[in-house]
C-alpha cells in the first residue's frame, strides 16, 4: 500500500514534489495527484485545498480508492502555545475542531455522534517525525537568519482546527484560554484526523509555525513558505522515511 502526502497550498508541497521519482499525475474530483516513489517508497503526493471540507474530501478519496497505508500533512500553521514561535515545528498528537459547537445537544468541540471531541495521531509516525524534525532542526538552515530566527524548535501535542483563519490578539486570547494546551491552529488537521479514525488508518501532522496567530511577529510569508517551510517539509518526511 501507499503512503499519501497532502498539504493544502502549492508552495507547501513544491519541495517534495522536486523530489518524486517516476511522478505519474492523475486527476480525481479536481485534485491531482502525483504518484511516484520517494525515498524509495511508493507515494502519492496531493494538494487538498484549503479547509476542513477540502481536507477531508481528499483524505477520503486516498483512503477509499487508493487505498493508502497511511495520511501525513504537511503544512504552516499559526503558534498558540507559549514558546512556539515562529520557525518552529509542531508535531500534531491530537487534534480538535475549535469552531465545532452543537451544544447544548452534545459537549462543545464534541464531534455529533462520536463521544469525542479529540482524535488522536499515530504514534509510531508521530514519533519518526519528532525524531526527524530534531535532526533536520540541528542543522543550521541558511535562510533562517534572513527571517530573524536563531534557534527553532520542535514541539508536540495539540493542534486546533477550524474554516477560519485565525489572526486577530483577541481571537488568539480567547482560543488560549479555552483550551490552554493549544500549540497551533491551522485549518485542516483535525478533519484528517477524524476521516483517518473512521477508516481506521494511521495518520500524522507537521506544522511549521509561519506566524504567531495574533499577527505579533510577522514574516515575508511567500518567501517563508517557499524558502523555510517547504524545504523543512521535505527534509523531516525524506529523514522519516529513511529512518
Amino acid at each position: 500500500m501507499t503512503l499519501a502526502i497532502v498539504s493544502a497550498l502549492p508552495d507547501e508541497l513544491a519541495a517534495l514534489q522536486a523530489r518524486l521519482d517516476v511522478d505519474h499525475a492523475s486527476t480525481l474530483a479536481g485534485r491531482t495527484l502525483h504518484s511516484g516513489r520517494l525515498a524509495g517508497h511508493e507515494v502519492i503526493l496531493v494538494l487538498s485545498g484549503v479547509g476542513k471540507v477540502a481536507a477531508a474530501t481528499t483524505a477520503a478519496l486516498l483512503l477509499d480508492r487508493f487505498d493508502v497505508r497511511a495520511l501525513l500533512f504537511t503544512g504552516v500553521a499559526g503558534g498558540l502555545g507559549t514558546g512556539v514561535a515562529v520557525g518552529d515545528v509542531v508535531i500534531g498528537r491530537q487534534f480538535l475542531q475549535h469552531d465545532m459547537d452543537a451544544s447544548p445537544l452534545f459537549p462543545r468541540w464534541e464531534v455529533p455522534m462520536t463521544g469525542r471531541s479529540r482524535f488522536d495521531a499515530d504514534a509510531a509516525w508521530s514519533d519518526r517525525l519528532v525524531a526527524s524534525a530534531h535532526q533536520v532542526l540541528a542543522s543550521e538552515h541558511p535562510a533562517l537568519a534572513s527571517f530573524g530566527i536563531t534557534a527553532p524548535r520542535v514541539h508536540q501535542g495539540l493542534v486546533i482546527s477550524g474554516d477560519r483563519f485565525v489572526s486577530s490578539a483577541a481571537e488568539c486570547a480567547r482560543l488560549q484560554a479555552e483550551l490552554p494546551d493549544a500549540l497551533a491552529v491551522e485549518m485542516e488537521g483535525a478533519a484528517l484526523a477524524q476521516v483517518a479514525h473512521d477508516f481506521g488508518r494511521p495518520c500524522a501532522v507537521l506544522r511549521t509555525i509561519s506566524d504567531r496567530a495574533d499577527d505579533a511577529a510577522h514574516v515575508d510569508f511567500p518567501r517563508f513558505l517557499r524558502m523555510v517551510a517547504a524545504e523543512y517539509a521535505r527534509d523531516i518526511v525524506l529523514a522519516a522515511l529513511t529512518a
